[in-house]
């Protein structure tokens, strides 16, 4: 299956998308929008990838949404009233992917080869890990195009690097370098540009070399469920539901193995189902 915008690379157990329109420093379209959702899918239900990593072609990861298209360049339909039922179909472009990325079994990394800003950085922060490289840069520039935050990224930001970081950074809209991102939190680690991949690697195969894929599948939609929980009762109830679901399978195979001294031989897929009483795809209504 080819893509316009993307390509889509599976290695093992890892895949690697990239943003592929290097002439256009691998700005984001609506059609990359629509294919990132197809290619999350499609990763998702396949058993055989364990993680994801995402990178651009050329010298950037992506130079922020093409503001060079005819109309609303934002994708969006300016004839909707936005407090009417219709917003439903207006929903912005960026956040469709994050929502995706949000509901994901999978480990998302983000390695960085390049100039992300705009939705080109607000477009990593549902991804577990993100790494750059020293050329990387980062920035929320929407205040300057006269623009608000996007991607859902009001609620991810603050949650990532804290509200006065993200304010700080939402507010001025400034373009800031991997050393500051580093120092604020954005990413985890700067890496030379030609190891950028091959670290990806080490760290997309460190999740699936001794783990159950079912309990990297439930860790990852806990973890990041539990941001928005209200109270711990919340993780204690899910987290009890997840331990009996998996105590039953692979956890009987995890313990046997740590006794007998072995590597473990975990059978459990993700396209078996969640435990009872957990939708892997659970989202409130957009109204």
């Amino acid at each position: 299956m080819s893509y316009e915008t993307l390509i889509y690379d599976q290695d093992g157990p890892v895949v690697t998308v990239t943003l592929n329109r290097p002439d256009k420093m691998n700005a984001f379209t609506p059609t990359m929008g629509r294919e990132m959702e197809e290619v999350l899918d499609r990763a998702d239900n396949d058993d055989s990838v364990r993680a994801v990593i995402f990178t651009g072609a050329g010298r950037a990861f992506c130079a922020g949404m093409d503001l060079s298209a005819d109309g609303n360049v934002f994708g969006l339909d300016e004839t909707v009233d936005p407090t009417s039922p219709e917003m439903e179909k207006n929903r912005d472009t960026g956040g469709r992917v994050v929502l995706r990325m949000y509901r994901m079994k999978k480990p998302l990394i983000g390695a960085i080869n390049g100039a992300s800003v705009g939705v080109g950085t607000t477009m990593q922060l549902p991804m577990d890990v993100r790494i750059a490289s020293p050329f990387a840069k980062f920035g929320f520039v929407f205040a300057e195009r006269g623009i608000t935050l996007e991607s859902c990224a009001s609620w991810f930001l603050p949650r990532l690097v804290g509200i006065a970081k993200a304010a700080e950074w939402s507010y001025t809209g400034r373009v800031f370098k991997a050393d500051e991102a580093l120092a604020g939190g954005l990413i985890s680690e700067i890496v030379k540009p030609d190891a950028l991949l091959a670290r990806a690697h080490e760290i997309a195969e460190s999740f699936s070399a001794r783990t159950s894929a079912m309990s990297v599948a439930l860790n990852r939609q806990l973890l990041w469920r539990m941001m928005g929980a209200s109270h711990p009762m919340e993780a204690h109830k899910a987290e009890s539901r997840t331990m009996l679901h998996t105590s039953m399978r692979d956890g009987k195979e995890g313990v046997q193995s740590f006794l007998e001294k072995r590597d473990p031989a975990f059978k459990d897929s993700v396209s078996d189902g969640p435990p009872a009483g957990f939708d892997w795809n659970a989202e409130p209504d957009f109204s």
